[in-house]
C-alpha cells in the first residue's frame, strides 16, 4: 500500500454566484454582514493553494453549481461551462444542477473537463446509471477513489421535469460494493465520498456503511469550522455561495490516514483574484449588468433566509405575491440559497437571488383539514428523527397563519394550535392561498389551481415600487413551543 500527502479542496451549493457578494455571519449575539465569494478570488486562492502544493492538490465540488443567479439560470448553466473547466474541479455531483432537465444536464457535463459523479441516479427504462459512480485520481502519489451521491430528493420533492426519465436512490445500500470495488479491484489508498444528501443524512451515512475515509457534505449550507468524525470518515461542509472553502490536509501511510487537517478558508478581499477569470465573469455579466444594477426599492433592515421558521427575505416575497393575489395567505418554500440583502437600496439583482427561477404567483383553494396535513408533513420532511427522512429546506414559510408546534413530538402530532387569518383553523372551511412552486403547495393538496398572469420578480417589482421603503416584521408564523 502506497504513503503519501493529498490536499483535498470542497467548494459546495455555490448556486451561480459568480461575484462577490454579502454574506450573514453570526458574532455573539448579533449578525454582521462581510462581502465574500466571488469567482475570480476563488480561482486566486485556488491557484495559490496550488502553487504551494504542486501535484497534491484534488478540487471537487458538491453541486448546486448550475444553477440560482439571473446570469447562470438565463443561459440554463451555459454560461458557467469555461468558468468551471478554468477552476479546473475534479469531479462533482448535482442537485438543482437537474432543473434545465437531466438531458440538458447531461449536455452542460459533457462540455466539462471532468465528471459528474452519481452512484444513486438511474435510468427509469434500463435502469442503467445516468451518470458514472466514481474516478480514480492520482495525487501526492496516491490513488484516491471518489465516489458521488447526488441529491435524492431530486425526484421526490423538486419540479417533476428534474428527474424526467430518472429516479433516484439514496446510494447507501450502493455505497459498500463502490468502496470495496475501488479498494480491491482498483487499489484505491483513499475513498472520498462526495455528496449532496445534507448534513444530518451524511452523518448517518458514514455511521453505517464502512471504508469512507473522508465525506464531503453539500446541500444543508452548514459552516463546518471543524471537522466531524464518524465510524472513522472525517466529514466536513463549507457553506454556500462560494463563500468559503474547505480545505483537508491528509497523510496516508500505507494506504490508511494517519493525520488529516481542516481548515475553513475565507474568500474574501484578502485574496487577489484571478485576472483570467475576472475577465470570464466580466463577459458572463456584461450583457446584464445594468438591467440586474438597477435600484428599486430600500430596505431598513437586513433581508436574509438564515432562519429556520421564519425570515425577513421570506417575508417580503409572501408579502407581495399576496398582494399580488388579494389574498391573506401565502406560502413558499423553505429556500436555503440566496445572498443576504443589507440595510439600504434593493437592485434588480437582489430580486432573481431571492427567487431565481421567476415562477409565476399561483393560487389555490385549501380546506383547513388540508392546511394542517400539509404543515404536519413539512415539518416531518425538517425534523424527522430518521435524517434520511428529511427531504427539505428549512420550514416552509407561510403568512397569514400562526402555528405552535412541539418539534420533538412523533411525526403527524406536532401542531398543537393553528390559526388561520387570525382565527382558529376550520377543518372543513376553504381557504384561499397565494403560493409560489408546488414546492410550496405539492400537488396533491388543494383545488382549483390557477397561474396569475404575474411572475415572482414582478410581484416583488410591484410591492417594493408602492413603498418608499420595507422593514419587514417577524409574523409568527410558525412558533416550536
Amino acid at each position: 500500500m502506497r504513503s503519501g500527502e493529498v490536499t483535498i479542496l470542497q467548494v459546495n451549493d455555490t448556486h451561480g454566484y459568480l461575484e462577490p457578494h454579502p454574506e450573514l455571519l453570526w458574532e455573539g449575539d448579533h449578525p454582521r454582514f462581510e462581502t465574500l465569494g466571488g469567482y475570480a478570488r476563488m480561482a486566486g486562492l485556488l491557484r495559490r493553494i496550488r502553487d504551494e502544493q504542486p501535484g497534491r492538490v484534488l478540487t471537487l465540488d458538491n453541486g448546486d453549481t448550475f444553477h440560482g443567479t439571473f446570469p447562470v439560470v438565463h443561459s440554463k448553466g451555459e454560461a458557467l461551462a469555461p468558468l468551471l473547466n478554468a477552476l479546473g474541479f475534479d469531479a462533482m455531483t448535482a442537485h438543482w444542477d437537474f432543473a434545465y432537465g437531466p438531458d440538458h444536464l447531461r449536455r452542460l457535463v459533457g462540455r466539462l473537463d471532468y465528471p459528474l459523479l452519481a452512484i444513486n441516479c438511474y435510468d427509469k427504462d434500463s435502469g442503467a446509471l445516468s451518470f458514472p459512480p466514481s474516478r480514480i485520481v492520482e495525487r501526492g502519489g496516491l490513488r484516491i477513489g471518489v465516489i458521488g451521491i447526488a441529491a435524492t430528493i431530486v425526484d421526490k420533492t423538486m419540479p417533476p421535469h428534474f428527474s424526467t426519465g430518472i429516479r433516484l436512490t439514496l446510494g447507501n445500500e450502493e455505497l459498500p460494493g463502490h468502496i470495496d470495488r475501488l479498494r480491491r479491484g482498483e487499489q484505491a489508498d483513499l475513498i472520498v465520498v462526495l455528496s449532496h444528501l445534507g448534513f444530518p443524512q451524511d452523518v448517518k451515512l458514514a455511521e453505517e456503511v464502512d471504508g469512507i475515509d473522508i465525506l464531503l457534505s453539500g446541500h444543508t449550507h452548514n459552516r463546518l469550522h471543524e471537522p466531524v468524525t464518524v465510524n472513522g470518515a472525517t466529514i466536513i461542509q463549507s457553506g454556500c455561495h462560494g463563500s468559503f472553502i474547505g480545505r483537508l490536509d491528509v497523510r496516508v501511510t500505507d494506504g490508511r490516514v494517519a493525520s488529516v487537517s481542516h481548515h475553513l478558508l475565507p474568500v474574501d478581499e484578502g485574496i487577489s483574484p484571478d485576472p483570467e477569470m475576472r475577465h470570464l465573469v466580466d463577459g458572463v455579466m456584461a450583457p446584464h449588468a445594468a438591467m440586474l444594477r438597477e435600484v428599486i426599492g430600500h430596505t431598513e433592515l437586513a433581508l436574509h433566509r438564515n432562519g429556520m421558521f421564519e425570515t425577513p427575505m421570506d417575508n417580503v416575497l409572501l408579502a407581495a405575491i399576496a398582494e399580488a393575489a388579494g389574498t391573506g395567505i401565502a406560502f413558499a418554500n423553505g429556500w436555503r440559497y440566496g445572498a443576504p440583502i443589507p440595510p439600504g437600496p434593493i437592485t434588480v439583482n437582489d430580486l432573481w437571488n431571492i427567487i431565481p427561477t421567476n415562477p409565476p404567483v399561483s393560487v389555490v383553494e385549501l380546506t383547513g383539514a388540508e392546511l394542517l396535513e400539509m404543515m404536519e408533513e413539512n415539518l416531518e420532511r425538517t425534523f424527522a428523527a430518521d435524517p434520511y427522512r428529511q427531504m427539505g429546506g428549512f420550514v416552509k414559510r407561510c403568512l397569514g397563519v400562526n402555528i405552535y408546534a412541539k418539534i420533538e413530538n412523533p411525526a403527524g402530532h406536532r401542531i398543537e394550535r393553528f390559526f388561520a387569518e387570525g382565527a382558529l383553523l376550520e377543518p372543513f372551511r376553504l381557504y384561499t392561498a397565494a403560493y409560489v412552486t408546488a414546492q410550496a403547495v405539492p400537488g396533491r393538496y388543494g383545488r382549483n389551481r390557477r397561474n396569475l398572469p404575474i411572475h415572482a420578480v414582478d410581484a416583488l417589482r410591484q410591492y417594493l415600487a408602492g413603498r418608499s421603503s420595507i422593514a419587514p416584521a417577524m409574523t409568527g408564523a410558525v412558533n416550536a413551543v
